[in-house]
């Protein structure tokens, strides 16, 4: 998965092509328009005014910015309606990927206020301010898992090679079966209804980039808006093939290994095991909602206070897609965490 999606040369999104909108394999909330970055820069401004001091700057860090277009919509807001904020702050953007730091320079070269990090370490800076992902920790490896009900026991499905073409292995051969255990507990009752062949699929590089985020943020919000589920809601035996998918020109499809580098693949984030990273390192969770709750609470003010562009067909059009049911509204969740106090 990691080589398909992020390979230098090969990888789904390192491709010069846009793989984003109309033309492309999937929409975004970005993709809709400019509304979702000025929704969200007006909810970032009161959170960063919060963490301010006189001696410290404040941040913005986003991690998986892609070509910027969000940076960039988030920029202008706060340049047009918060220019005091402005010229304290800070937006890192956290992008592993030279190809694609090049992209965001670019969108945002007007900006001099812009930093990148190729990622969170324990060398990182203490962030004062919001840490912030949208649609990145859906397309961060998975480990797959499948229940043996014969024999009452998980196996790994791994890669390998068929007849020239990749094709789906299990890993129990490759060593003792407590080196490829599961890292995840089910209740026994469970078990017994789970069907032979249940998928069940665990990002660990994922959890630890929420825990690396969660150390380096000193004050203020950790928020992550994804595709996902809790674990309760992804461990159901009408979920029998698990959440990782491919997308190509908008529509599933339903060999995941068939063209790597050409289509995206995408699994469900678990949202309990963020939360439970996050706490263990003094975070608390302060929102677990979907996106339509999250914007629709930040809508109602800030059109109220003119922080947004007068409602227009274009707008309310936006609006809709962003946060009707059928549409983005329910797909996405919204998880926000936060520290208070410098610990």
């Amino acid at each position: 998965m990691r080589l398909a999606l992020y390979c230098p040369v090969y990888g789904y999104y390192e491709k010069e092509e846009d793989t984003i909108g109309r033309n492309g394999d999937f929409y975004t909330s970005v993709s809709v328009g400019n509304l979702f970055g000025e929704l969200l820069a007006f909810q970032f401004e009161e959170w960063v005014a919060q963490c301010q001091s006189e001696t410290r700057p404040v941040q913005i860090v986003e991690a998986g910015a892609h070509r910027g277009d969000l940076a960039r919509d988030i920029l202008i807001w706060l340049h047009d309606h918060r220019p005091e904020l402005f010229q304290r702050l800070q937006y890192v953007i956290i992008e592993p990927s030279s190809i694609r730091q090049k992209w965001q320079a670019d969108a945002l070269s007007k900006f001099t206020n812009v930093q990148w990090l190729s990622g969170i370490t324990r060398h990182t800076s203490r962030i004062r301010g919001v840490i912030f992902v949208n649609e990145l920790l859906d397309a961060i490896p998975v480990r797959r898992f499948g229940w043996d009900a014969h024999n009452r026991k998980w196996f790994e499905w791994g890669v390998t090679m068929k007849n020239r073409e990749l094709a789906w292995t299990s890993m129990d051969h490759l060593g003792p079966a407590e080196t490829i255990s599961p890292p995840f507990e089910i209740n026994a009752d469970l078990l017994s209804v789970l069907p032979d062949g249940f998928i069940f699929e665990t990002s660990p590089e994922a959890e630890a980039w929420w825990q690396s985020a969660s150390r380096a943020l000193a004050r203020g919000k950790l928020v992550t808006i994804d595709y996902g589920l809790t674990t309760d809601e992804l461990i159901l035996p009408e979920r029998k093939d698990g959440t990782l998918r491919g997308y190509y020109r908008h529509h599933p499809t339903s060999n995941l290994l068939a063209n790597p580098g050409e289509q995206d693949l995408t699994a469900h984030v678990n949202f309990s095991r963020l939360m439970a990273a996050g706490e263990a390192n003094g975070l608390t969770t302060e929102k677990f909602v979907t996106q339509a709750q999250f914007l629709t609470q930040i809508a109602a003010p800030a059109w109220k206070g003119g922080a947004v562009e007068p409602w227009s067909p274009s707008r309310a059009r936006q609006f809709q897609t962003l946060t009707h049911p059928d549409h983005l509204g329910r797909s996405f969740r919204v998880l926000v965490q936060s520290r208070e106090r410098t610990s």
